[in-house]
């Protein structure tokens, strides 16, 4: 059993490794988790250059506010956790933490319909109401091989500027957040928009795209639509469900 952190650090962090923790069980139950081959970080409250991430080797689903590992930009280890992170694996995510100081989290997966689509030379398509969010802030950077050289960094933080949403080239998705409720609500519409294209491109008729004009209106509608809330509008009604299955992402 991994021992509570919940009195060891501030009110502030154990918040946040609760979410953090939640955002990694809710990856999994939503299927995009590729074994424990992807990263979903989170800066500690207060604190420019550390960051929360998971113990490499740990599935999803089994991730627990305790047992998410305190690192800095470097990936090194900053607590005495007994579990292993992956350096390399931190590439992109420490590339985009520096450059980017209002990310609080940033998460990266290798969904199914987000690899396809990435893969397709047009990228996403203007097809859905969900894609219009997307491509009023989306950036996208072509594949160099694994993410493990530190001379792309530049080309990664280059490429994606300033946008919220990030396609990886032949390789996967990556949102951004000022909170992790937003991170985790930006990756569930941008998957389900390449969703959407995937199963739109299946049917083998003719496409209806949508004109640019209102994709130019689509951050103003997406405020209008959370009540200016993003993320925190479905973030509690998330937590209930999955403290209905199972409350050990808590511990």
């Amino acid at each position: 059993m991994i021992p509570s952190l919940k009195n060891k650090v501030s009110p502030e962090e154990w918040q946040t490794r609760v979410d953090l923790a939640a955002c990694y069980r809710l990856v999994a139950d939503y299927g995009w988790s590729d074994l424990v081959f992807t990263h979903i970080t989170a800066r500690v409250p207060g604190i420019h250059d550390q960051f929360l991430i998971n113990p490499y080797g740990m599935m999803f689903d089994e991730i627990t506010a305790s047992s998410l590992v305190k690192i800095d930009l470097a990936g090194n280890k900053l607590d005495d956790s007994p579990f292993p992170v992956n350096p390399a694996g931190f590439t992109i995510h420490s590339a985009v933490h520096a450059a980017r100081p209002d990310a609080q989290c940033v998460l990266h997966v290798h969904s199914l319909n987000g690899v396809a689509v990435s893969a397709q030379k047009q990228g996403l398509l203007a097809l859905s109401q969900q894609s219009i969010f997307i491509l009023a802030s989306l950036a996208y950077h072509d594949y160099e091989g694994v993410a493990l050289r530190e001379d792309e960094k530049a080309r990664l933080v280059a490429d994606l500027g300033h946008k919220t949403y990030f396609m990886l080239r032949n390789h996967g998705l990556l949102t951004l957040g000022s909170t992790i409720a937003d991170a985790f609500l930006n990756m569930y519409t941008f998957e389900t928009a390449c969703n959407i294209q995937i199963r739109a491109q299946a049917g083998g008729g003719e496409l209806i795209t949508i004109p640019d004009a209102i994709i130019s209106t689509a951050q103003a509608q997406a405020r209008e639509a959370t009540k200016s809330l993003g993320g925190m509008l479905a973030w509690p009604g998330l937590l209930r469900r999955l403290d209905r299955a199972d409350t050990s992402y808590r511990d």
